[in-house]
């Protein structure tokens, strides 16, 4: 899969290259907490336990919300990335779900 969006420069690939050089959770937490704050590491964090719950398809925005804490506005900007995005959510999804089964 091709990546077509507007984001790509050489300062990305190059942030993106370094998160693929990473081993373990426990690399991931390193480098992660010297890149972001914590608030922008559990924001994502949030941000993709909402794309799971819709992934899952039976889920309100009610539900959600009481199990992730996000707003109704976080949820719909995950529900629009699902729908019209990039893929990515999709992509990573459906490789968690083929090493879980």
């Amino acid at each position: 899969m091709e990546y077509k969006g507007k984001l790509r420069d050489h300062p990305l690939d190059r942030l993106f290259e370094a998160v693929l050089t990473l081993e373990n959770t426990d690399e991931c937490y390193s480098f992660f907490e010297d890149l972001c704050t914590v608030a922008e590491i559990k924001s994502m964090a949030q941000r993709f336990e909402v794309a799971k719950m819709l992934d899952e398809g039976n889920r309100t925005y009610g539900e959600i919300m009481t199990g992730t804490g996000a707003s109704t506005a976080t949820i719909s900007r995950v529900k629009k990335a699902l729908n019209y995005g990039a893929d990515g959510y999709k992509l990573v999804l459906e490789r968690i779900k083929n090493t879980e089964g």
